[in-house]
C-alpha cells in the first residue's frame, strides 16, 4: 500500500493522553507553527517506539476541517523503522491476501473485512469459498515492542480483548473451522516474534491455548519505506514460556 499523501519528517516532543503527539517539523510553510500535534493512531504504550527527540514522519489529513491537520505514520528508534499507525496492518495484510501473496492463506477467492461471528465477535478477515471448501476465521495483530537482539514482542499493554479474540478463534476452530492469528510486524529488522509475557502474561497463555487447540499463528515482516508498505517475509514466532 502506499501512503496517501508525501510524509512530512520531523522529530517528537512527546506523546501524552495516548492519542496526541507534539513533534517539530523539519520545516513549516512561512508564518506557520513549526510544532504542531498530530493524531497518533495507536493505543498501546508504545514502548520502545516513541522517543522523544526522535526522528518520525507524519502526513497530512485529508480533510482540511479535521481537528488535527497531521497524523502520526512512522517513527526511526535505534536505526529501526517503526509503523505507529495500527490500522495499517490490516490494509497491509488484506492487499498480501488478495494478490495471494500469503502462502499459508492463499486460495480463498472472498475476502470478508471485520465478519460478525455467531455470538457477536468481530474478527478482522473471514478467508471463504476455496476449492478445498471450509473457511478461516483471521486476526491481524500489529507487533512493534523491541525485545532485544531481533526480536519483536506482542502486546505492549494489557489486551483483554487479544486475549478474548484468542479464546474465540480456538473455539471456532474446535468446530471445524481453520483459524489464524497473524503478526504483521510492524518493526524493521526482525527476526523472531514472541508473546511479551513480561507485559500481559494472560495474553501469552491465551496464545499457547489457542496454538495448541489447532489456531495457526503466522509472523510476516511488513516491509516500510516513506513511500508505502507491503508484507514482506516470514519470520519465526517463539512460544516458548
Amino acid at each position: 500500500m502506499q501512503f496517501e499523501r508525501a510524509l512530512v519528517p520531523g522529530r517528537l516532543v512527546r506523546r501524552y493522553k495516548r492519542f496526541f503527539a507534539d513533534v517539530e517539523l523539519d520545516r513549516a510553510a512561512p508564518g506557520a507553527d513549526r510544532v504542531v500535534t498530530a493524531h497518533c493512531p495507536n493505543p498501546g504504550s508504545m514502548r520502545t517506539c516513541a522517543v522523544e527527540g526522535g526522528r518520525v514522519w507524519l502526513r497530512a489529513a485529508d480533510d482540511p476541517k479535521r481537528r488535527l491537520a497531521w497524523t502520526w505514520e512512522l517513527a526511526e528508534v535505534d536505526g529501526a523503522m517503526v509503523v505507529i499507525n495500527t490500522a495499517r496492518a490490516n490494509r497491509v495484510v488484506e492487499e498480501a491476501l488478495r494478490a495471494g501473496a500469503i502462502a499459508e492463506l492463499a486460495g480463498y477467492p472472498a475476502i470478508t473485512r471485520e465478519p460478525r461471528a455467531e455470538e457477536g465477535t468481530r474478527f478482522d478477515f473471514l478467508l471463504d469459498g476455496a476449492p478445498r471448501g471450509g473457511r478461516c476465521w483471521l486476526e491481524i495483530k500489529s507487533a512493534t515492542m523491541a525485545a532485544g537482539g531481533g526480536v519483536t514482542a506482542f502486546p505492549d499493554s494489557v489486551t483483554t480483548r487479544g486475549a478474548r479474540h484468542l479464546v474465540e478463534l480456538a473455539a471456532r476452530r474446535r468446530r471445524g473451522s481453520r483459524a489464524a492469528l497473524l503478526f504483521c510486524v510492524s518493526r524493521s529488522g526482525t527476526r523472531v516474534v514472541r508473546p511479551a509475557d513480561e507485559i500481559d502474561p494472560a495474553y501469552g497463555a491465551a496464545l499457547r491455548t489457542a496454538a495448541g487447540a489447532g489456531v495457526e499463528i503466522l509472523a510476516y515482516q511488513c516491509e516500510i519505506d516513506l513511500t508505502g508498505l507491503r508484507l514482506g517475509a516470514r519470520v519465526d514466532v517463539d512460544l516458548r514460556a
